[in-house]
């Protein structure tokens, strides 16, 4: 079983236990449930910033822990000050160290926010939208082309964004109307290896709509060529959150991109 495997058969038993112990009518009180949701794609857009999808991650199953300590509240509120188009909040316990309270931690930024987890199941929808999300992440490497579309119809009806991540040119197949933003994930879920030239790749086969490159983007020189190969918005993390301090981390980044 490979990690990608792994971690879709824990998530299948997390979700079950949670329906039974938060039932939906729950979900559908909480004040965020109404909330009118940021537009992913226009922030990302957005001339004025930076293009950046800045992530809040405590650790990987590749990596372990790289920030245990790092506090949600502060670390956003740093990457919306210094220019954040949107915010990524991994919310997957086991494998992640992260909490949907995270998710909530961060909304009081007043920009999109995307859960990151493994989106298998309806109810995940409605637990993102009560929670404070903008935009759900849903994996076409974990998901099949009538799955993408059932699970990305019903993000719509709740008013949340949905951005679909792939990674090979079998998956561009999933991609459908319901679907706002493409990434490209130069992370490979099964191995966990990474590579820039994946996005390249697949960037020309993109039908005409917003796209971002995700993972293993580390330098300006690199941001730079994925910006020259069409890509609209860049999926950042691990590069912030290693460091003591990942808002000015952030902020020194973006620096050496304007000098750039």
């Amino acid at each position: 079983m490979n990690i990608l495997d792994e971690i879709v058969a824990h998530k299948k038993i997390e979700v079950e236990k949670r329906k039974k112990s938060v039932p939906v009518i729950d979900l559908m009180n909480k004040p965020s449930f109404t909330d009118e949701c940021y537009p992913f794609e226009g922030f990302i857009k957005d001339p004025m910033r930076s293009g950046i999808i800045a992530e809040f991650k405590r650790k990987s199953p590749s990596k372990g822990w790289i920030n245990e300590n790092a506090r949600v509240g502060m670390v956003t509120r740093g990457y919306t000050s210094f220019g954040a188009s949107a915010l990524s909040v991994l919310t997957d316990a086991h494998f992640f160290g992260g909490s949907l309270e995270d998710l909530e931690a961060a909304r009081e930024n007043q920009i999109p926010i995307l859960r990151k987890d493994f989106i298998i199941d309806d109810y995940q929808l409605l637990e993102a939208k009560a929670h404070g999300a903008d935009v759900v992440l849903l994996i076409a490497a974990c998901l099949d082309k009538k799955s993408v579309k059932e699970l990305s119809h019903t993000a719509k009806n709740l008013g949340l964004n949905v951005l679909l991540e792939i990674h090979t040119e079998e998956e561009l197949e999933t991609i459908c109307d319901t679907i706002d933003v493409v990434g490209i994930n130069n992370r490979n879920l099964k191995t966990f290896e990474v590579d820039i030239e994946n996005s390249i790749h697949l960037a020309g086969m993109i039908p005409e709509m917003c796209k971002i490159s995700e993972s293993g983007i580390d330098s300006a020189e690199t941001l730079k060529k994925l910006k020259v190969a069409g890509f609209d918005g860049f999926l950042m993390g691990e590069r912030f959150m290693k460091e003591k301090f990942p808002a000015v981390a952030f902020k020194e980044f973006l620096k050496s991109c304007n000098e750039n």
